[in-house]
C-alpha cells in the first residue's frame, strides 16, 4: 500500500461510509438544519416588520404629541389672552366702584360738614343769647340799684309793649 494511492477496498468503504454520512445528513441533519435556518429567517422577519410597525407608531404618536402641544399652546394663549382681558375689566370695574365710593364719601361728608356746621351755628347762638341775658342782667342790677329806678324802668318797658301792641 502507498500512501498516494489508497487501496480499492479502502477507497470503496471510505465511499460508502461518505455516502450513508451524506445519506443520514442530507434525510435527517439538513431539514433541522434549514427548518432552524427559516425559523430564525422567519423570526427575523417578524422583528423587522414589528420593528417598523413600532417605528410608524411612534412616528404617529410623535406627530400626535406635536399636534397636542400646538392644541395646548393655543389654548395657553387664549387663556392667557382671556385673563388678561379678564385682569382689565376687573381692574375698571373696580375703578368705576372706587370713584363712585369716593364721590358717595365726599358728598356723605359734605353733609355731615353742613350738620355739624349748622349746629356750630346753633350753639354759637345760643351761648351768644345766655351771653347776652347775662351782660343785660348784669347791666340792669347796676343801673336799677334803687327802688325809684326800677320803677321808671317797669314803666318805660310796659309804655314800649303798649305801643307795639297798637
Amino acid at each position: 500500500m502507498s500512501l498516494l494511492l489508497p487501496d480499492s477496498g479502502l477507497l470503496f468503504w471510505m465511499f460508502l461510509s461518505f455516502g450513508i454520512v451524506v445519506f443520514i445528513l442530507v434525510k435527517y441533519g439538513f431539514p433541522v438544519i434549514l427548518k432552524m435556518v427559516e425559523d430564525r429567517k422567519a423570526y427575523i422577519d417578524n422583528s423587522l416588520s414589528i420593528a417598523k410597525q413600532a417605528h410608524e407608531e411612534l412616528a404617529s404618536v410623535k406627530s400626535e404629541g406635536e399636534t397636542i402641544v400646538d392644541n395646548a399652546r393655543r389654548e395657553q394663549v387664549k387663556i392667557m389672552n382671556d385673563a388678561a382681558q379678564m385682569r382689565d375689566t376687573l381692574i375698571k370695574e373696580a375703578k368705576d366702584k372706587a370713584s363712585v365710593e369716593a364721590v358717595k364719601l365726599v358728598e356723605d361728608a359734605r353733609k355731615q360738614i353742613l350738620i355739624e356746621k349748622e349746629d356750630a351755628i346753633r350753639d354759637i347762638r345760643r351761648q351768644v343769647a345766655l351771653l347776652s341775658v347775662d351782660i343785660a342782667e348784669k347791666v340792669l342790677r347796676g343801673q336799677l340799684e334803687k327802688k325809684d329806678e326800677q320803677l321808671d324802668m317797669i314803666n318805660r318797658l310796659l309804655d314800649e309793649i303798649n305801643i307795639s301792641k297798637s
